[in-house]
Parts: C-alpha cells; structure tokens; sequence
C-alpha cells in the first residue's frame, strides 16, 4: 500500500520499478527534483518531482502511466515530467531556468545522467530571468488584490511567490558565477548579497511564508510595498546586465 513517505528515498525503489515495468526499454531515465532532491522534503506538505526521460513521449505512450500515477498520487508524487532527449536538446535555449533550476539539486534514480552534461547560455538566462520576473511581477500584484488583504491569506501567497522567484535566483546567480545554494533560506541571502537588496525582508517574507512568523493586517500593506520595491530594483538591475560568454555565444 502507498502512503506519505517520511524520506523520499522511501519510494524510490517502489516507484522506479513501476516506471520501468510500464516503459521496458523504451526508458531512459528516471530523475528526482525539487524539494525532495535539496533535503528540503515536508511529509504530508511537499510533491515529489520527477523528470521521466524516455524515448516517445506521445499521449498515447503517456497514457500507459495514467494507473500507476493514480496510485502515486497517494505518496505526494506529482504528475512526472515525461521528456526525450531531443526535447531537452532542443529546449535549453527556450527553457533555461527550469533546466538550471533541475539541474542545481537532483537525485538520479536510475539509468543516464542526463541533466549532468547540459550546457546553458548566460545570455538566454539572462533573458528569461528579465522575462520571468516582470511577468511574475504582474501576476504578484494580481495575487495581492485577490487576497484582499486578508491575514489568513498572506503565508500561502507568500510562499507561492518565493518558489516562483526561487528558480530565477538560482539562475541570476548562476550568470555571476556564484554557485546557487539549493536551500532556500541559504539561497535569499546569496542573492541579496550579490545584488544589495534587503535580506531581512525577504527573511521576514520566507518566515511568514513557512507560518514560522505572524504579522498583523496593518503590517501586510507595508510588507508587500517594500516586497514589490525590492524586486523591481532587482529587474532593474537584471536590465543593466552584461553577459560574456565563452566563444562568443
């Protein structure tokens, strides 16, 4: 019987069988990422994400997976990101965070290391990161009207936002040549010291966002003002950027 596993490694062996009972020799690689992968697991809070590599991924060679994923559900597994190779290749110059973001903390659970050799372009991070962040700006904003304000509200979106900037951190960093930390608390302070934003804010926010820290309604105002000034100063800043890369890319 599957249950909420207490480490991740719990299920590793369960979970790779089924993946390789249902894909044979058509599976390529089976990669745990994310929470479970940086030591940052909650039982009963957190997903298990995982990046399935095989070699078809139609729908109709996903759908084979659909009962085995039901019952995986049960153990926080999140629904498997089901790439091919190809795909990867041809997608580092679209998807370059997220590649990044895997590829700062993972556990490779069974076949070919495939995140282990990808080689990202500091001026398509660079990019994306400028993308990333105005967008998420937008829909922070959006985030905070819907909320209405509201106390009880704040730590879920709070804690929504950060894990949304938290792969655009590692990949600002990354265009520095400062190696990412995979935890996030490690990870806000690296950032703030590299590009002179205000620690204790986002210290404040991490806290409030984990339930660690209670603020009161007159505080939420002030709180997210300061939030949305710090990372505006920061998309200034990624604006002002200028990229070298080895052999002119």
């Amino acid at each position: 019987m599957t249950r909420v596993p207490k480490r991740p490694e719990d299920i590793l062996p369960g979970f790779a069988a089924d993946v390789e009972k249902v894909y044979g020799e058509d599976l390529v690689s089976i990669i745990l990422f994310g929470s479970g992968a940086r030591g940052e697991y909650v039982p009963k809070k957190s997903d298990l994400n995982f990046l399935i590599v095989v070699r078809d991924n139609t729908p109709s060679e996903l759908s084979k997976f659909q009962a085995k994923l039901h019952k995986w559900r049960k153990s926080n597994v999140a629904t498997p990101l089901f790439l091919t190779e190809e795909y990867i290749r041809s997608s580092l110059d679209t998807f370059p965070i997220e590649f990044l973001d895997m590829k700062s903390a993972y556990k490779l659970v069974k076949g070919k290391d495939i995140l282990a050799g990808l080689e990202l372009s500091k001026r398509d991070l660079r990019l994306q990161c400028e993308r990333e962040l105005k967008g998420k700006m937008l829909h922070l904003r959006q985030a905070f009207l819907e909320s209405r304000g509201k106390v009880k509200n704040l730590p879920g979106l709070v804690s929504s936002s950060m894990a949304g900037f938290a792969p655009i951190f590692k990949a600002l960093l990354y265009i520095l040549g400062v190696e990412p930390p995979s935890k996030r608390a490690d990870l806000l302070r690296k950032i703030c010291q590299s590009f002179d934003l205000n620690y204790e804010l986002f210290d404040d926010l991490l806290q409030i966002g984990r339930r660690e820290k209670k603020v009161s309604a007159s505080e939420i105002n002030y709180l997210f003002d300061k939030y949305v000034e710090e990372i505006d100063r920061l998309s200034e800043k990624v604006d002002a950027l200028s990229i070298e890369e080895e052999g002119g890319r």
